[in-house]
């Protein structure tokens, strides 16, 4: 049998294409509807993908580049299929797998207690509405109502509300709230051959040899408990071939073609001591890969074998099976640096929180800010006025607009009463940086000598926001004066001196990145000389 490589970027770009279309028509309907209630625009962010989904997802694709169709293999399995495939080892098989239970539905009758406690409760009742009561608990009963659906039913039997119809069971069929869970004799897969065989032994004979069959899907193990290696709840990629001519060197070959589109290029081939019994004697081989940066120490990542004649005879299967699993969590650990798969199943409940500078930058911005283009163009006049001025000595004032403004005569100016100073204090031109979780603001280079050696590491090191001090003001001012004219006001003047908290200079940060920098115990620091002041006169027509 021969397999077709393919370039790695291929399978990932189609990878991409196949999820990407979902994702497009989502976010279109999403789209439409927003537009439909509110006439506005929403504009869709790139999400994250689950590592261990990526993975899967680039698994799946590659089975399918190689010609094998995907299938759902059943999850809930009759315990009896464990014996045909395992025999004698079927026990110690079953010790590791979970059994479901289901609740004994009571016999809930309708006698005359239970009418009476009815009527006690206020609810009428005729011979029309006790029959279709009766016909609700027998159909509950039998199976036909499930538990779900009993408080409609009842609702509807009773033409009562749905909280009376709660009351009912509650105080009434109590009967219904204890009920005891009995075990079944079903089964959750712990390996995916136990679906592989009645799928198989189902299409055989339906479709032309050889059979390429793939399931990238989920296992349940009984751990006693979860830690760095093991999980309750894990993944697998599964691949069967049917065929006359089946043998080991496929599954060689085909574990080679998957893994090495991830990038693996190294493998060790061990046949198990100890086979499993629905393989063939001493056909069962596992599959090592190299760990990086470990000094070569070899990873299990997967394992094929053939399917016994007998096992595949329980089935009344008439042709060799080969099986290949990877593990996917395994895989995703090696690939993506990870020595403990509950952090890399479940970061959300054992990896450490953690956001980056650059996301944490992100979350810092401009609080108020203008609602028309003609106040963002203010916004950006009295930036430029006081880059031009900055120096000036007080008192002074320079005019920034003269003119109109959203439809009225409009006197913007910066301005500068306490003597001896200059037009902004040293903190205005400020740039907002995020280093190591922390939020401060930086002297700009001109300032640079005589700044200390914490400063210039933040200004080598940190990430920048590119906010200033005075962009946000010149925004609040800008958004003030919006503010009055749209409520007929004369006057506005924003003066900020001495800043000590964001919101001190118009700044916020969100509520995420707030708590991470609390919890984190770093610092929020925007405290300096700011001494901004912008005044406006608003001229009534």
């Amino acid at each position: 049998m021969s397999l077709t490589r393919l370039n790695p970027k291929d399978i990932r770009q189609r990878a991409e294409v196949d999820f990407g279309k979902t994702w497009v028509e989502t976010g279109q309907l999403l789209e439409d509807n927003i537009k439909r209630k509110s006439q506005s625009l929403l504009k869709l962010e790139a999400g994250k993908p689950h590592l261990v989904f990526d993975i899967a997802c680039i698994l799946r694709t590659s089975f399918l580049s190689h010609g094998f169709t995907e299938v759902l293999n059943p999850v809930i399995v009759e315990e009896v299929e464990v014996f045909k495939q395992y025999g004698l080892e079927a026990p110690a098989i079953l010790d590791r797998c979970y059994y479901l239970a289901t609740l004994d539905r009571p016999d809930v009758g309708l006698g005359r207690n239970k009418v009476d406690e009815l009527k006690a409760l206020g609810v009428s009742l005729d011979e029309k509405k006790t029959s279709s009561l009766q016909t609700v608990l027998h159909r509950y009963k039998k199976g036909e109502i499930g538990g779900d659906e009993l408080i409609e039913k009842i609702s509807e039997a009773l033409h009562v509300d749905d909280v009376v119809a709660m009351s009912i069971i509650e105080k009434v069929f109590s009967a219904v709230k204890h009920m005891v869970a009995t075990p079944t004799r079903l089964t959750l897969r712990s390996h995916m051959t136990t679906a592989w065989f009645l799928t198989l032994s189902s299409i055989q004979g339906k479709v032309k040899l050889p059979v390429r069959l793939f399931s990238v899907d989920v296992r349940f193990r009984r751990e006693q408990q979860e830690d760095a290696t093991h999980l309750k709840t894990h993944r697998a990629a599964s691949a069967v071939i049917m065929s006359e001519d089946v043998c080991l060197d496929d599954g060689k070959l085909l574990v080679e073609a998957l893994l090495g589109e991830l990038g693996f290029k190294s493998f060790e081939f061990r046949v198990k001591p100890v086979t499993a019994k629905y393989y063939a004697p001493r056909s069962e081989i596992e599959v090592f890969v190299p760990k990086p940066n470990k000094g070569g120490e070899m990873v299990e990542v997967a394992d094929f074998g053939l399917y016994a004649p007998t096992a595949l005879a329980n089935y009344d299967i008439e042709y060799p099976v080969l099986n290949v699993g990877i593990g996917v969590e395994r895989v995703a650990m090696i690939l993506y640096g990870y020595d403990d798969v509950r952090k890399l199943a479940y970061p959300q409940f054992h990896e450490e929180w953690k956001i980056t500078d650059g996301e944490l930058a992100t979350m810092v911005r401009i609080n108020k800010t203008p609602t028309t283009q003609e106040g963002q163009q203010l916004s950006k006049r009295i930036i430029r006025v006081a880059l031009e001025n900055k120096d000036a000595t007080s008192p002074c004032n320079f005019i920034v607009l003269d003119g109109s403004l959203l439809g009225k005569r409009v006197k913007v100016e910066i301005y500068e009463n306490d003597p001896g100073v200059r037009l902004i204090g040293p903190a205005a031109l400020n740039s907002i940086y995020v280093y190591r979780g922390a939020v401060v603001g930086i002297p700009k280079e001109e300032f640079k000598k005589g700044s200390s050696a914490a400063i210039e590491e933040i200004r080598e090191h940190g990430i920048p926001t590119g906010i200033t001090y005075l962009d946000a003001i010149a925004s609040l001012a800008s958004t003030k004066i919006e503010e009055a004219i749209s409520a007929g006001d004369v006057d506005v003047d924003v003066r900020v001196k001495i800043a000590k908290l964001p919101s001190d200079v118009n700044l916020s940060i969100d509520e995420v990145g707030q708590r991470y920098i609390t919890a984190r115990k770093a610092k929020i620091d925007v405290r300096g000389p700011v001494f901004v002041g912008i005044k406006a006169k608003i001229m009534k027509n």
